[in-house]
């Protein structure tokens, strides 16, 4: 097996909790500059996922890097969690709870109503921790320091939303999407649909278009590839 870092590589990776989506791409581009030898490379990912995420990363290399737009444009599919009963100024678990609620009255009706009031087209206000850029700056960082945060809503599709309710009131999901969809916003709009509160427990990207996590290296194997096809005979991590 040869690789052609320069001319163009598409890398999947899945993306393992605590990294960032930059500490892939920086990963993967300090040890192919380090054994293949190559001093300036560009590398890329097709699409941002929070540190809290797992799952399928695209990384792009070198003159491929020209098709990361193709790629984020592509529907992707998610796995993960809802907790109902409790709202986070993030929409997931990176931030305390700034509201509780009661559970019990939830019915199975109400989910299925909240269910499929969320499939469909229909705009979708982005969480205001989020990479948004406002007036050059990351909303995320207006955010922290408690400032005002004037975000838009966004036209986003929602294609399929599966619902596993036996560990309620965590609710397990399966949800098809277009490009700029927050699943931190539909855990929080779920919450809302139920009259109570809703954020994102745990989130797994499972596919972009046709590219699935299960074809995807984690860092370890995508390092091990890397060193193993490293030109230099006998080169190691060591060397």
């Amino acid at each position: 097996m040869s690789f052609h870092f320069e001319e163009g590589e598409v890398l999947l990776v899945d993306k393992p909790s605590d990294w960032t989506s930059f500490d892939v791409v920086n990963f993967t581009r300090s040890l192919i500059k380090r054994f293949h030898k190559i001093p300036k490379l560009k590398v890329g990912h097709a699409g941002t996922l929070d540190p809290l995420a797992t799952g399928l990363l695209i990384l792009c290399t070198g003159k491929m890097t020209k098709r990361i737009q193709d790629f984020q444009d592509q529907d992707k599919e998610y796995t993960g969690t809802i907790r109902l009963g409790m709202t986070t100024p993030s929409y997931d678990l990176e931030s305390e709870a700034d509201a509780t609620f009661l559970t019990d009255n939830i019915s199975a009706e109400m989910i299925e109503k909240a269910r499929q009031s969320l499939v469909g087209d229909q705009m979708q206000m982005p969480p205001i921790y989020s990479a948004i850029k406002i007036d050059g700056k990351r909303a995320f960082l207006y955010a922290r320091k408690n400032k005002d945060v004037q975000l838009t809503a966004r036209s986003i599709r929602i294609n399929y939303f599966e619902l596993d309710t036996t560990s309620f009131p965590d609710i397990k999901f399966v949800v098809g999407c277009s490009k700029g969809t927050y699943i931190r916003s539909l855990a929080h709009d779920f919450g809302k649909a139920l009259n109570n509160g809703g954020c994102l427990a745990a989130l797994r990207r499972t596919k972009i278009g046709d590219f699935k996590v299960e074809n995807a290296l984690t860092p370890e194997d995508l390092k091990k590839m890397i060193i193993d096809t490293a030109p230099a005979a006998g080169l190691t991590e060591n060397s």
